[in-house]
């Protein structure tokens, strides 16, 4: 009996302490003490943003309009002068298009009616490169990012409703270059489940850009996952490295490098790495390789240089490049080029593993010299090499188009 009691005085103590608790609390008092241990408090609605911040949240730019035009704005009230920079519209002049200003001080543009692609831009504000800041699209270079732009209705580069692949930034550590480096890689719709081996193909930029740019401005994933939805091309993987390997530009007069490091990271270093950590088919039978201007060239340079290697060879917008001192002096290929690779262009053992070598270039791109001179070099080691000549220049727009009618090609 004298247990429960005590038993009952302790629960009566309790509660006794529960009710203080409980006052001090709903005081305002015990609301100090809380705010001050960092509870956050209610006072009603969070307040609006200022004036500015909500004009700023109501532009919008890019806009694609249903008839293809695209309006560019930006808020810039205190601004002199807002310009654009854009590559490949076609019919934009040098100096861009006029802005005008409205009284809130957005500046706006309207450029059109734009063929179906992908378009990088910056705006000029007052001559600073700037970025569109209601634009979360962008694609970088190699020294820079562009913002993007993307008018629908080119069926074969759409965002369609077809599976799709998986594009992963994978860095990896170059031996070669005793640094770390960074590739895209395009696996193709369904290689996550696991099971099965793919061709290879590597892909590569041009001067000035950087891995990313295939897989933004050049859309090679949503190429590839359309053509193989269609059943077009072949499932594969595919490989953007980054092409050059300093953000440092070559000055005027400077003599070339005597040295290849991107080829050196590319064959000691890329290849490895995607044949260890990708579900790849390594023989040649499997393995293409391709790139645009700087990089046709480096496709050049590589698959010339390890023919065993490679079934199918792409060069778009480029050829062998014979370099003077202050840029491309001629078209013809040097004459140390050719006899460094003098062993794999003369070796007719290798010629009938060699599935496709195909040349694309506009007529009114400034390197189709360089482009025929090469073709005429190769054949005259017995190579037939194809030649696409196409509308247009040095410009995306032929290079997207480039590569849906070459990987149809491959691995067939």
């Amino acid at each position: 009996m004298k247990r429960t009691f005590q038993t009952f005085q302790t629960l009566q103590t309790l509660q006794a302490v529960a009710t203080v608790a409980l006052m001090v609390l709903a005081s305002p008092v015990a609301g100090s003490i809380v705010h001050a241990q960092g509870t956050p408090v209610q006072s009603g609605p969070p307040p609006p943003p200022p004036p500015a911040m909500q004009l700023a949240m109501r532009v919008v730019s890019p806009e694609v309009t249903p008839d293809h035009h695209i309006v560019f704005r930006i808020l810039a009230a205190q601004a002199k002068t807002v310009g654009l920079r854009a590559g490949d519209i076609v019919g934009l002049p040098r100096e861009g298009p006029s802005f005008t200003k409205d009284d809130d001080g957005i500046w706006s543009a309207t450029v059109g009616p734009i063929d179906p692609g992908a378009y990088r831009y910056t705006f000029l504000v007052d001559g600073v490169p700037t970025m569109d800041p209601r634009n979360p699209a962008v694609s970088e270079s190699n020294t820079n990012s562009w913002s993007l732009v993307y008018v629908p209705g080119a069926e074969f580069m759409d965002t369609a409703e077809v599976p799709h692949g998986a594009v992963a930034t994978v860095t990896y550590y170059s031996t070669a270059l005793a640094r770390f480096r960074r590739m895209h890689v395009y696996t193709p719709p369904g290689y996550e489940l696991g099971g099965g081996k793919f061709p290879i193909f590597y892909l590569l930029h041009g001067s000035g850009d950087c891995d990313d740019s295939w897989t933004s401005v050049g859309r090679a994933g949503f190429i590839l996952d359309n053509l193989i939805a269609a059943k077009k091309a072949q499932p594969m993987i595919v490989v953007m490295p980054a092409g050059h390997t300093s953000t440092t530009p070559l000055m005027p007069g400077a003599p070339r490098p005597t040295r290849d490091e991107f080829a050196e990271d590319f064959t000691t270093d890329i290849v490895p790495y995607v044949e260890k950590h990708y579900r790849a088919l390594t023989d040649r039978a499997h393995t293409a390789i391709a790139g645009l201007s700087m990089g046709g060239g480096q496709t050049l340079n590589i698959s010339m240089a390890h023919l065993d290697r490679f079934a199918y060879v792409g060069v778009f917008s480029a050829g062998v490049f014979s370099f003077g001192r202050g840029g491309p002096a001629t078209p013809a290929p040097p004459s140390e080029w050719e006899q460094q690779r003098a062993g794999m262009l003369d070796d007719a053992a290798l010629k009938p593993g060699l599935k496709l070598l195909w040349f694309g270039t506009g007529s009114e791109d400034r390197l189709m010299p360089t482009t025929k001179a090469t073709i005429e070099m190769l054949k005259k080691h017995g190579f037939t090499p194809f030649f696409r000549e196409s509308a247009g220049g040095h410009t995306w727009i032929n290079w997207r188009n480039y590569l849906a009618e070459f990987a149809p090609q491959l691995f067939q």
